[in-house]
């Protein structure tokens, strides 16, 4: 019977990523008592799972500018016309669950990702991090475990597991491995970093699937202009153009504790040589215990710092505060870091207009660009090839290249111009990728997933629930 087929598929919603409970499916035994309510009870719930299927049950969330549905690319007319016409609704459904990009492997990956928590999850790895455990140590407690939890996941050491409780070159290659998987500095050793990720529960990694899936269903498809991505958790940037990337380099992300918010804005404009006047938080949290420790040494670097007089602003000489006096809950300077090669932007800043103060910009540590966990700004996008996106950003104005753009660097007055024509810019948070059919999975680390998961799992909206409804008793118009 084809409504018992249907009923059946609604069961299995949980393979698409949805929580079956939230469909009213009837139970089965009504099929037997009742065959026309267990009908309707189960095209009711049919129309509520395609519409979710097909647009998304999470549409928006407060703070996320990065999360867009295009739900009039998918009408969903036809596809409820379909569903209560067709020999076999069940199969509507599984063709609406594989329409997002990447869908097949992930719907692969969440099924075995269930399928490692029904067994019990990931064997753990005792210890805080504090004591990092270094290729050649013995250690009878921690290294049968690091075995356990690699053989887990790695095919190769599962077949050929071994015993001992040396830390030796065969483990450290596995490890090398799920660290490079898991975009970690594949050295060998497990610190703090690699502890975590070793040790991240088995049901956070379905939630992080679940939440992928989800964030794909009518997603809106980039701008056909050339434009911008920035993804938050995978620390990437890339330029695109119809497809095609143009560029691409690591970038540095907001911390936990600042995270770079997710935007939706355009680059307007490029400043050479900039200031950077500091924001109160960085003073009081960052620039304060450096000028405890050393104010003349911050003179060198370029900061200046500033109080007011009479209602004049006016500069102070930092050697003449006292620092261990100044209270950080009412920080009562104004500091500014002049243009040059110590300065905290670089040489250039990237102008993309928006409420929150956030920008691209080069940066003098370009030793960071090596970490592989690079979440430690305070907000704003440190760029690994500064110069190459100038490049881009300066398509169509005419005289700029790269001997006049040197010339005005080594200036070391400050300028901006705007550019030719404004490219969009969008920063996201999209910690699960597909690239070539295999999957990406980065860290959540501000917590964005979780989030998402609470919101895929909360009751649904009534007059949400009820316009698929109304649309499908209007004959899926």
């Amino acid at each position: 019977m084809a409504a018992q087929r249907l009923a059946e598929r609604l069961r299995r919603l949980g393979e698409d990523g949805l929580d079956p409970r939230a469909y009213a499916i009837p139970p089965a035994a009504l099929a037997e008592a009742d065959p026309a309510a267990f009908q309707a009870a189960t095209l009711r719930a049919a129309v509520l799972a395609l519409t979710d299927l097909l647009h998304g049950r999470v549409r928006d969330l407060p703070g996320r500018a990065d999360l867009r549905r295009d739900t009039a690319a998918i009408p969903l007319g036809p596809w409820l016309a379909e569903l209560s016409t067709a020999p076999d609704p069940a199969t509507v459904l599984d063709r609406a669950a594989l329409l997002p990009a990447g869908a097949a492997a992930l719907k692969s990956a969440l099924a075995a990702a269930r399928a490692r928590v029904a067994a019990g999850g990931f064997p753990t790895v005792p210890g805080s991090g504090a004591e990092t455990l270094e290729p050649g140590m013995a250690d009878p407690v921690r290294v049968p475990a690091l075995r356990a939890r690699l053989a887990a996941t790695d095919r190769i050491l599962a077949a050929a597991p071994g015993v001992g409780d040396v830390y030796d070159e065969t483990l450290v290659a596995v490890l090398r491995r799920f660290q490079a998987e898991e975009g970690l500095e594949a050295d060998g050793r497990v610190g703090r970093l690699t502890l975590a990720a070793l040790n991240r529960p088995a049901e956070a990694l379905v939630r992080q699937l679940r939440v992928a899936l989800d964030m794909r269903r009518a997603a809106a498809p980039p701008p056909a202009e050339r434009h911008i991505e920035v993804n938050i958790p995978h620390q990437r940037l890339v330029v695109a153009d119809r497809g095609r990337a143009l560029l691409e380099m690591a970038v540095i992300v907001g911390k936990p504790a600042r995270p770079t918010p997710t935007l939706r804005v355009r680059l307007a404009a490029v400043q050479f040589n900039p200031p950077w006047g500091v924001p109160e938080r960085n003073a009081r949290e960052d620039l304060l215990p450096r000028f405890r420790r050393d104010p003349r040494a911050m003179m060198e670097k370029g900061f200046r710092v500033y109080g007011f007089a009479e209602g004049q602003r006016v500069e102070i000489d930092p050697t003449t505060i006292d620092w261990r006096g100044v209270n950080p809950e009412r920080f009562p300077y104004l500091i500014r870091q002049d243009a040059g090669e110590a300065n905290a932007l670089g040489r250039i800043k990237f102008i993309i207009p928006n409420s929150e103060d956030i920008f691209m910009h080069d940066t003098p540590d370009r030793h960071l660009f090596r970490r592989p966990d690079r979440a430690f700004s305070s907000g704003c996008i440190r760029l690994e090839k500064p110069m190459e996106l100038l490049d881009i950003a300066l398509e169509g104005v005419g005289g700029w290249d790269r001997p006049r753009v040197s010339r005005v660097l080594e200036s070391r007055a400050t300028s901006s111009m705007s550019v030719a024509r404004s490219i969009p810019v969008r920063l996201h948070y999209t910690t699960v990728t597909v690239e070539d059919g295999q999957l990406r999975i980065r860290p959540d680390i501000y917590g964005l997933d979780e989030a998402y998961a609470r919101a895929l799992d909360a009751p649904r909206n009534r007059v949400a629930a009820e316009a698929p409804r109304a649309q499908l008793a209007a004959g899926g118009r």
